[in-house]
């Protein structure tokens, strides 16, 4: 694992600046033996006992013309990732993203969206990042999605993490990624910090051009509106790099 920055965050006063899915055939629910099928099992064993997979299928219902529904439900975990579905609230960019119906992206957020409100009703354990390495150890996970995302970590004075966001799926532009994709939600959610992650498919753990441009439109926008971009991560693999440790 590569180690970047071991000492801890430093939030300045700007008050004064105007987080194991296999290539395998997936049977077809009609093809399953009852006591596998999703719900059949939820009702005989209790939604403990089912994967992830199985509960999204549960959702989802149906699946289209083109998929199945467990087909469906496994791409859509493989290709999104766990953390960035249970953290997404665009059921537009979820639809065009997985090439899935509106309706069932509708029907994914709004199921976390419940999740994510009795969770904060419940007081959930609060998480705090206050360095590169917890920063990556919370989203470490990027490292084996298949397609490029580029994510937010929106922190409040204490370094906890008041909110976490999807900002894009592709390849990482200055034309494609604007200030205000990425500094809106910490507006929204009174965030005075945010930490951005990108992750890199090839495995190539050094940040491009392009990588840095974004910093740097990131950091002038953040100074201006007085909201700190702590770090920009790569991970790539089981590793990461800093991209504003190595200005």
């Amino acid at each position: 694992m590569t180690k970047n920055i071991l000492s801890q965050y430093i939030l300045h006063d700007n008050s004064s600046v105007t987080g194991d899915y296999s290539d395998t055939y997936v049977l077809r629910v009609k093809d399953l033996p009852d006591a596998q099928k999703p719900r059949e099992k939820m009702l005989a064993a209790g939604p403990g006992q089912l994967s992830i997979a199985e509960l999204v299928a549960i959702l989802l219902g149906v699946g289209t013309k083109k998929e199945e529904v467990l087909t469906m439900a496994h791409r859509i975990l493989k290709e999104y990732g766990e953390r960035a579905i249970v953290s997404e609230t665009n059921p537009r960019r979820m639809s065009d993203t997985l090439d899935i119906p509106l309706p069932k992206a509708c029907q994914i957020i709004a199921s976390f969206e419940l999740g994510r409100r009795y969770f904060e009703k419940r007081a959930g354990k609060a998480v705090f990042v206050s360095t590169a390495q917890s920063a990556y150890d919370y989203l470490h996970g990027m490292g084996q999605l298949k397609k490029e995302h580029l994510r937010g970590l929106y922190l409040n004075s204490r370094y906890q993490v008041i909110h976490e966001e999807l900002i894009s799926v592709g390849s990482l532009t200055s034309s494609i990624i604007h200030p205000r994709e990425v500094f809106q939600p910490a507006i929204e959610h009174g965030a005075i910090a945010v930490i951005i992650a990108h992750n890199h498919p090839s495995g190539r753990l050094t940040g491009t051009y392009a990588d840095v441009e974004v910093t740097e439109r990131l950091l002038a926008a953040g100074r201006i509106l007085g909201i700190e971009l702590l770090d920009h991560l790569v991970i790539a693999g089981n590793s990461y790099k800093s991209i504003l440790a190595s200005k």
